[in-house]
């Protein structure tokens, strides 16, 4: 649903989404956990619209944070979302391990010093 203001406005509160739960159950997921969906498992019926989205937008590799911008939902809501979806096996986790090199910071910095 659109709103006046043009932004797009969610017809349900957030916590409506995680049935009232503000915690994950799992305390590994960070906003640079990367998510995957696992294909041979299909969500059940009762799945609601934002688990079905989240499962479909991790057929690669996608982070906790991307995904909550997709979404365009608080990150702390798609990490009770994913963590729900780990526990019952329909997406898997990786770890984010490799930092960005020295030279690829510069050159976004020189990127962004350009923008100006």
């Amino acid at each position: 649903m659109i709103g006046d203001d043009g932004r797009r406005r969610r017809p349900v509160p957030t916590y409506v989404v995680t049935g009232g739960r503000t915690l994950p159950t799992r305390n590994a997921l960070s906003v640079h956990t990367l998510l995957i969906a696992v294909p041979e498992r299909p969500l059940p019926p009762e799945a609601g619209g934002e688990q079905r989205a989240l499962v479909s937008m991790c057929a690669g590799l996608l982070s906790v944070a991307e995904a909550a911008a997709h979404l365009e939902l608080p990150v702390s809501v798609v990490t009770v979302l994913a963590s729900d979806l780990v526990d019952s096996g329909h997406l898997h986790t990786r770890a984010h391990t490799a930092a960005p090199s020295r030279g690829l910071l510069e050159e976004v910095l020189h990127g962004l010093q350009q923008l100006r």
